[in-house]
Protein backbone atom coordinates (compact mmCIF):
# COMPACT_ATOMS: atom_id res chain seq x y z
CA UNK A 1 0.00 0.00 0.00
CA UNK A 2 1.80 3.31 -1.31
CA UNK A 3 -0.31 5.43 0.80
CA UNK A 4 1.67 4.04 4.08
CA UNK A 5 4.63 4.83 4.20
CA UNK A 6 8.03 4.72 6.90
CA UNK A 7 10.05 8.24 8.23
CA UNK A 8 12.18 6.87 10.91
CA UNK A 9 10.27 5.60 13.66
CA UNK A 10 7.12 7.20 12.20
CA UNK A 11 4.69 6.40 9.79
CA UNK A 12 3.24 8.89 7.07
CA UNK A 13 -0.23 7.65 5.97
CA UNK A 14 -2.00 9.80 3.00
CA UNK A 15 -5.37 10.10 3.82
CA UNK A 16 -8.50 11.40 1.53
CA UNK A 17 -10.94 13.14 3.41
CA UNK A 18 -14.71 12.85 2.92
CA UNK A 19 -16.98 15.30 5.74
CA UNK A 20 -20.14 15.23 6.81
CA UNK A 21 -20.91 11.57 6.80
CA UNK A 22 -22.58 9.72 9.34
CA UNK A 23 -19.74 7.84 11.34
CA UNK A 24 -15.92 8.34 11.43
CA UNK A 25 -15.17 5.30 9.25
CA UNK A 26 -12.09 4.13 6.48
CA UNK A 27 -14.06 3.52 3.57
CA UNK A 28 -10.96 2.29 1.16
CA UNK A 29 -8.04 2.71 -1.14
CA UNK A 30 -7.89 5.25 -3.95
CA UNK A 31 -5.17 3.33 -5.70
CA UNK A 32 -5.00 6.25 -8.74
CA UNK A 33 -4.06 8.78 -5.62
CA UNK A 34 -2.30 6.25 -3.54
CA UNK A 35 -4.52 7.45 -0.78
CA UNK A 36 -6.78 6.01 2.54
CA UNK A 37 -10.46 6.95 1.91
CA UNK A 38 -11.44 8.47 5.33
CA UNK A 39 -15.09 9.86 6.39
CA UNK A 40 -15.69 12.00 8.96
CA UNK A 41 -19.00 12.96 10.73
CA UNK A 42 -17.22 16.75 11.40
CA UNK A 43 -17.62 19.63 8.57
CA UNK A 44 -14.46 21.30 7.43
CA UNK A 45 -15.08 24.40 9.43
CA UNK A 46 -12.34 26.15 11.95
CA UNK A 47 -10.59 23.17 12.17
CA UNK A 48 -13.03 20.66 13.37
CA UNK A 49 -12.49 18.25 10.71
CA UNK A 50 -8.54 17.72 11.43
CA UNK A 51 -9.30 17.37 15.51
CA UNK A 52 -11.52 14.32 14.77
CA UNK A 53 -9.01 12.83 12.22
CA UNK A 54 -6.02 13.66 15.29
CA UNK A 55 -8.63 12.09 17.65
CA UNK A 56 -10.04 8.87 15.64
CA UNK A 57 -6.35 8.13 14.35
CA UNK A 58 -5.19 8.18 17.90
CA UNK A 59 -7.87 6.01 19.67
CA UNK A 60 -7.43 3.70 16.78
CA UNK A 61 -3.65 3.36 16.74
CA UNK A 62 -3.25 3.84 20.22
CA UNK A 63 -0.24 6.05 19.53
CA UNK A 64 -0.22 10.26 19.17
CA UNK A 65 -1.03 11.31 15.78
CA UNK A 66 -0.05 14.86 14.30
CA UNK A 67 -1.28 16.88 10.90
CA UNK A 68 1.62 16.97 9.15
CA UNK A 69 0.08 18.53 5.22
CA UNK A 70 -3.06 19.82 4.25
CA UNK A 71 -4.66 21.64 6.72
CA UNK A 72 -7.21 23.24 4.46
CA UNK A 73 -7.66 20.13 2.02
CA UNK A 74 -9.18 16.64 1.21
CA UNK A 75 -5.83 15.39 1.06
CA UNK A 76 -3.93 14.84 4.21
CA UNK A 77 -0.79 13.65 5.08
CA UNK A 78 -0.77 12.32 8.57
CA UNK A 79 2.11 11.34 10.78
CA UNK A 80 1.31 8.26 13.61
CA UNK A 81 4.41 8.36 16.23
CA UNK A 82 6.36 5.34 16.86
CA UNK A 83 3.85 2.81 14.42
CA UNK A 84 5.59 0.00 12.20
CA UNK A 85 3.76 -0.09 8.94
CA UNK A 86 2.88 -4.08 9.64
CA UNK A 87 1.33 -2.96 12.76
CA UNK A 88 -0.70 -0.55 11.00
CA UNK A 89 -1.43 -2.65 8.01
CA UNK A 90 -2.88 -5.47 10.69
CA UNK A 91 -5.46 -3.08 12.15
CA UNK A 92 -6.55 -3.35 8.61
CA UNK A 93 -6.53 -6.45 6.91
CA UNK A 94 -9.15 -5.48 4.04
CA UNK A 95 -6.77 -2.96 2.65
Amino acid sequence: MEAVRIAGDDLLVDIEVTTRSHHFALAGYNAWRKTLEVKIKSPPLKGKANKEIIKEFSNLTGRPVELVSGLKSQQKTIRIRGMSKKDFIQLWPEF
